[in-house]
């Protein structure tokens, strides 16, 4: 798998840290989920570098990036984007997001059209009702339960994440996207991501109407659906129900089916149906 360059970006009077996998054709701008980091990336800009450029942010708040006392919500992620696009003197760009990073994409492609040439969304952007949103945050619970633990050891987290995720069999490349935003402390290792930013980024998401974004989306649209549920059949952020109302409300939509994935694995897992949508997408 190749390892991206690291360096530091401008955000909205923050610093940002930034992964770069080099490539030629399109410039891609990754944003990850919610406690994710820029490493979740690795296996998909894996499979689109060298053909592209791809970027990917660690998000404020989130694994080697400025962490503020408040200041995460979509607007305050779109804001630094815009600032980072300008750091690196970016006019537009292929926005890509997971997750919540799938929500940031859809309101900054809203707001700032210009900044984006087609957008993708993998496994995220979609209104979910309170009952599917509550299976959601049951669904990726385990992994911010542990934000604010310490573990004994690197391995002794290792061993709580192989256990809690609902990865089956256990992927090696998960491994490195949560050694990445760990840090040695007295008493053993903790994660970078503090619990009371993520806490605030989900009380301002959920007041959010994301549907009302979509009308305002010019460019093309990709969606990256995940078919598989986490730990139940319905815990899925794309139902097919949701899935038509964002091609409804985005005529220049296409969704593509994942099989065999679920949330975690649709970017952790090699999968040759994922590649080519990505890369018939972008030619």
């Amino acid at each position: 798998m190749q390892e991206p360059r690291i360096r530091q970006v401008r955000g909205d009077d923050i610093t940002l840290q930034l992964a770069e996998w080099p490539g030629a054709g399109h410039t891609i701008m990754c944003l990850h989920g919610l406690s994710a980091n820029c490493r979740w990336w690795d296996t998909v800009a894996s499979g689109l570098a060298p053909q592209h450029r791809v970027l990917a942010p660690d998000l404020r708040g989130r694994g080697r990036s400025d962490k503020p006392a408040t200041g995460y919500s979509l607007a305050h992620h779109g804001r630094d984007i815009v600032a980072l696009l300008d750091d690196l003197a970016l006019d537009c760009v292929v926005l890509m997001g997971h997750s919540l990073g799938a929500f940031i994409a859809t309101a900054f492609a809203a707001r700032y059209p210009e900044r984006v040439e087609r957008l993708i969304l993998v496994d995220g952007g979609g209104q979910l009702s309170a009952e599917q949103s509550a299976k959601v945050l049951a669904g990726v619970k385990p992994s911010v339960d542990r934000l604010g633990r310490i573990f004994p050891s690197w391995q002794a987290l290792l061993d709580y994440l192989q256990h809690a995720l609902p990865v089956r069999p256990w992927l090696p490349a998960l491994e490195m996207p949560y050694r990445y935003d760990s840090e040695e402390v007295e008493g053993g290792v903790r994660c970078l991501v503090q619990l009371p930013h993520i806490q605030e980024e989900i009380a301002n998401f959920s007041q959010e109407d994301i549907a009302s974004f979509y009308a305002r989306i010019r460019c093309s649209v990709l969606m990256l659906q995940a078919t598989e549920g986490m730990f139940t059949a319905d815990d899925l952020l794309l139902p097919d129900a949701v899935v038509e109302q964002m091609l409804h409300g985005m005529p220049h939509a296409i969704c593509v089916p994942i099989p065999s994935c679920n949330h975690y694995t649709i970017v952790f897992r090699d999968s040759a149906v994922r590649d080519q949508a990505l890369h018939q997408f972008l030619a």
